[in-house]
């Protein structure tokens, strides 16, 4: 069983607005910190922004600050990403992590640090 599945990937126009969500199952969801990356083909997996457990912090990749937004919900074992603004450049795979302690690392933006990963839901955003 994946213990991560993200839905809510579609095909959209430039300037529209979209949540992503992920959802949980099997693991402890409320003691990971997560992260939401993306990757385009033949591309490196591009780190967006990560929250901890608690949901009262939040972390962003630069490239996307003010137009992303994480939030969970941990009583419902959920994880969202809120992209307003939508531009062509976002179109690719989305895909959310879990991973411990990832507050207290220096860097947040390295796969490796993550221990469970969805199978991807796929943004294709249209000028």
């Amino acid at each position: 069983q994946v213990p991560l599945v993200e839905s809510g990937g579609g095909f959209v126009q430039a300037g529209d607005s979209l949540r992503l969500s992920c959802v949980a199952s099997g693991i402890s969801f409320s003691v990971y910190d997560m992260a939401w990356f993306r990757q385009v083909p033949g591309k490196e997996r591009e780190f967006l922004g990560a929250i901890n457990g608690t949901g009262e912090t939040t972390w962003y990749a630069d490239n996307v600050q003010g137009r992303f937004a994480i939030s969970r919900n941990n009583a419902k074992n959920t994880l969202y990403l809120q992209i307003h603004s939508l531009k062509p450049e976002d179109t690719a795979d989305y895909y959310c992590a879990a991973g411990y302690h990832i507050t207290y690392a220096p860097r947040k933006d390295v796969p490796s640090q993550y221990l469970f990963w969805g199978q991807g839901t796929q943004v294709t955003v249209s000028s």
